[in-house]
């Protein structure tokens, strides 16, 4: 492919070699460092003038140290000349910060959204925003792709009774996300529903819908402390499940969320490699990753030969 570069920050550089690999390209030269009172260098090691870019970094580990990275090598490959620069980013992080919750309160991602813009990238690739209308943020154009075709080919791959599965949303957050996965199969859904009956009372949980002496199959966007996944797997259980599988996209896995699974009902936790997983797989037999680097490497293969994106929306890349 010409005119094309690949670099990657240090949030997650397993992920932009498997999508070099998949393009048949060399990752981009770069080096980052820290001074020692702890400022962000970053260096491009080789020539971009002309050149398409991309840089990989994901919303994970030392998030403001990974996101002052990539604005950094952003900004270093504008000012170098770099025809187009696209910032690749599989986890948009601060995107629970979308809007005002209470009086005083930011709203990080649109602010986010204005330094990404501001440090010169004409274009964002990432995958399942946990608002869509943060794209609505941003001055240039974003390509938020959907873990859809993956979580539906995972499941037909994965689970031989799928047919007869239901697909659950946790909360009702999600389940616009969980409708669109369960229409793609054709198979029955159900919700569980959080409900606070006085000031200061525990919520309790209502599932609406059936599951009883079949699998049930979460889906959500991220998983953070994992409460929410593992309180609703309790929930099925007692509803009658004969089993409980929950698919995710983003795996923050904060806390003692791997103990939380371990000790869960559930059958498997599967989740994307939008943020390195190696350390929490060894720890937790129940977690399983979907790799999505093939979706990615298509994108930037389609936004750099202008073809459509909107294939991906609906298929999973071979």
């Amino acid at each position: 492919m010409p005119n094309i570069k690949v670099f990657t920050g240090s949030s997650h550089p397993e992920l932009a070699k498997k999508i070099v690999a998949r393009l048949g390209l060399d990752l981009g030269r770069a080096t980052t460092k820290k001074f020692s009172n702890k400022e962000t260098n970053v260096e491009i090691g080789e020539s971009v003038r002309g050149e398409d870019v991309y840089i990989v970094q994901s919303g994970c580990g030392e998030i403001n140290d990974n996101l002052m990275e990539l604005l950094i090598m952003i900004n270093a490959c504008k000012i170098a000349s770099a025809s187009r620069v696209t910032a690749v980013i599989p986890c948009f992080p601060y995107s629970r910060q979308d809007k005002k919750e209470k009086s005083r309160a930011p709203i990080a991602a649109k602010l986010l959204a204005n330094l990404i813009s501001v440090a010169g990238a004409d274009h964002v690739i990432t995958i399942d925003l946990h608002a869509s209308q943060i794209q609505g943020f941003f001055n240039i154009p974003v390509d938020n792709l959907y873990a859809e075709p993956a979580i539906t080919k995972w499941i037909k791959d994965n689970i031989p009774e799928w047919k007869t599965s239901v697909m659950v949303s946790p909360d009702a957050g999600g389940v616009k996300r969980m409708t669109a996965i369960a229409d793609r199969l054709d198979i029955d859904f159900a919700i569980i529903h959080k409900e606070r009956q006085r000031a200061n009372d525990e919520d309790s949980t209502v599932l609406v819908g059936d599951v009883r002496n079949r699998t049930a199959i979460m889906v959500d966007d991220l998983a953070d402390t994992c409460d929410t996944i593992v309180k609703g797997a309790q929930k099925l259980q007692e509803a009658g499940a004969n089993k409980v599988y929950a698919i995710l996209t983003h795996g923050v896995l904060a806390g003692n969320a791997i103990e939380k699974i371990n000790n869960s009902c559930l059958e498997a936790f599967v989740i994307t490699n939008t943020i390195p997983q190696d350390k929490n797989m060894k720890l937790c037999p129940k977690l399983q990753t979907m790799d999505i680097s093939v979706m990615l490497a298509e994108a930037i293969r389609r936004t750099h030969y202008a073809e459509s994106v909107s294939y991906l929306y609906t298929n999973v890349p071979y």
